[in-house]
């Protein structure tokens, strides 16, 4: 199956973000779009301040863009600079993000972690554990489920960052340096889990990186510069 055909898992059209007014006003980014088919992991590369956490918590709906159109799975949730839904729940169901850090909550066991974001979204206890250990095994740390994360690696805790973005069946993954505390292979390793869950689960995936040792993992890799994106290579791999 070749992206062209594949569904349209988020679509964004001309966004533009800026901060203050007048002499101090602050172009960020400046009418990007980009499409992300399901299935389909991307990587978006670029220099520091060149836009690209811009974009990414743009297209998250954590910092919406000053104007653009954002629609996720078919779904509209920005026209220019209305918001057509309740951004907060939206993201919740339909977006799992991965940060640099795995910001997993220290007092919480490892599937604790994954438990909340399906308790945050109405998911019962038993309900929600059993998803979160199902994905816990998919992802290799089953055996670590009631571990702390102190307890963990590095690599194991953004495996369970992963299986919590996971937790409410997203249509898209965002990931913001996911790889950037971690060593040469360990990267690659979490670099090749976006790739399986993408493949497998059917979600689209962007990761923001300067990572360039597991570039080859990515169906479709992105530069932004400037504030301004533009597509560096497209494969058909995974196709």
């Amino acid at each position: 199956m070749t992206a062209e055909n594949r569904d349209v898992a988020i679509s964004a059209s001309n966004l533009t973000k800026r901060y203050g007014s007048g002499n101090t006003e602050v172009v960020a980014m400046r009418d990007v779009s980009l499409e992300v088919h399901a299935a389909e992991v991307v990587a978006l590369l670029g220099p520091s301040g060149s836009g690209k956490s811009t974009f990414l918590t743009a297209i998250g709906l954590i910092n919406p863009p000053t104007q653009g159109v954002i629609a996720i799975h078919g779904q509209p949730v920005m026209d220019g600079t209305r918001q057509l839904v309740n951004l907060r729940a939206f993201r919740r169901q339909h977006i799992g993000f991965i940060f640099q850090k795995s910001n997993l909550i220290p007092f919480l066991t490892a599937i604790e972690n994954v438990q909340i974001a399906m308790q945050l979204n109405g998911e019962g206890k038993r309900a929600s554990r059993k998803r979160a250990l199902e994905l816990m095994d998919y992802l290799g740390v089953a055996d670590r489920a009631n571990n702390m994360p102190s307890m963990l690696s590095g690599g194991q805790q953004q495996r369970v960052a992963v299986a919590r973005a996971l937790a409410n069946r997203p249509s898209v993954i965002l990931a913001d340096e996911p790889t950037a505390a971690l060593d040469g292979h360990r990267g690659r390793q979490v670099m090749e889990l976006f790739a399986k869950v993408a493949r497998e689960q059917g979600t689209a995936v962007i990761v923001v990186t300067h990572d360039h040792r597991a570039l080859d993992v990515f169906d479709t890799i992105y530069e932004m510069e400037d504030g301004t994106i533009s597509l560096s290579h497209s494969g058909t791999k995974h196709t």
